[in-house]
């Protein structure tokens, strides 16, 4: 049992100063003034330190000089969380873009059995395809880009939600029985990679569509006369909405009208690729190469190809560059993700019983001093 002490607390709902967060085991065992914190307790003094709970990423493609879709072992799974630890991530979904049916079933019984082990590190599997919309497939191979079938959403319907979490389809391109069938399931159904018009956007969040990938990117946009996806879930405000905030994928004004719209349904999502936390200069997705160039992922063609974002980094730019609060800022990285899956019961706040995944962070250069991941601290620089 320890006490981080001398800190702000960001829990969620609160910001906390003067307090203690006192931690057992793996959870957070209660959070006490800290005057009436009991002095046999360890303490651990983060003076001037801001802290939160442990960021999650909804779509993570790789990281630490690996990408999930080339190497779909537990390694690969291993190194994406030693990295993300860096940068204050302690659960995310390994996201695994359009592929082959053989790639498919080998993420899917990696993760299931991956999670036998490390429930809240890794999530869940984030199947970006292989259901999209050709005219808007971005960075994916055209040529693994099929229609849905019947054995194909029985096999996602039988793996059920505690192994594939989130599934990124085009619903203009998938019947509505199908999305109906997984979203019933309790897997996540999200639209992206779409050109879906305004009406046929609605008719998936009818049939079970609950949030947008990527939203602004590779989808219809908002348009007077067409409002699109992007206009479909402006107007929708329970669905959630995945972002990119590094500044290249989404304006920041975009982004600051899209929390005007979305509010507590907007979420933080890295989309991160290789290069974050190595020093490469380029990698391949999807069967392309990809450069890194000046914080940008791009093809030789100029298809942004993911991102090199930390969702420190975004938490930054909503403060310093949106104009956010820095709790809402935090929020959308870990409450509203978690409640996006449907994990807040257990992740995304600090609340007594909660898995003590947390990360402190100087609130002034946004540099991570600590991540607690499953009680277990971790300092940082």
């Amino acid at each position: 049992m320890y006490a981080l002490t001398d800190c702000t607390l960001y829990t969620g709902e609160q910001v906390l100063p003067n307090y203690a967060l006192v931690i057992e085991g793996d959870r957070i065992l209660e959070l006490v003034p800290q005057g009436q914190l009991n002095p046999q307790v360890t303490q651990i003094s983060a003076p001037g330190r801001s802290v939160a709970p442990g960021f999650i990423d909804l779509q993570l493609n790789g990281c630490g000089g690996v990408m999930f879709n080339d190497a779909i072992t537990a390694h690969t799974l291993d190194q994406m969380h030693r990295t993300n630890l860096q940068s204050g991530t302690t659960s995310f979904l390994p996201t695994l873009i359009t592929t082959s049916e053989e790639a498919m079933d080998q993420a899917i019984a990696l993760v299931k059995d991956y999670r036998h082990q490390f429930p809240d590190r890794v999530l869940g599997l984030h199947l970006e395809g292989p259901y999209l919309n050709p005219k808007r497939k971005g960075i994916h191979p055209g040529s693994s880009i099929r229609p849905a079938s019947a054995p194909g959403v029985k096999r996602l319907v039988e793996a059920g939600p505690e192994v594939v979490r989130l599934v990124t389809l085009a619903p203009e391109l998938v019947p509505q029985d199908y999305i109906q069938q997984l979203a019933a399931t309790g897997i996540v159904v999200s639209a992206g990679h779409t050109d879906a018009s305004f009406e046929q956007g609605l008719a998936g969040f009818e049939a079970g569509v609950s949030m947008v990938t990527h939203l602004f990117n590779a989808m219809s946009p908002w348009l007077g006369r067409q409002p699109g996806m992007v206009g479909a879930v402006f107007s929708r405000p329970e669905v959630y909405a995945g972002i990119i905030a590094d500044g290249h994928h989404v304006h920041y004004g975009s982004i600051r009208l899209a929390q005007a719209f979305k509010q507590d349904r907007l979420i933080l999502v890295s989309d991160a690729t290789a290069p974050v936390g190595t020093v490469m200069d380029s990698f391949t997705i999807g069967g392309q190469t990809v450069f890194y160039r000046q914080g940008k992922c791009i093809s030789a063609e100029g298809t942004l190809g993911g991102s090199a974002l930390t969702l420190i980094e975004a938490v930054k730019n909503c403060v310093q560059q949106v104009g956010l609060e820095l709790a809402e800022a935090l929020r959308m990285a870990s409450l509203y993700p978690a409640r996006a899956i449907g994990l807040d019961h257990r992740l995304g706040r600090l609340a007594p019983g909660y898995t003590a995944n947390l990360v402190a962070f100087d609130p002034e250069r946004f540099t991570i001093q600590a991540v607690v991941d499953q009680g277990q601290m971790h300092q940082g620089d």
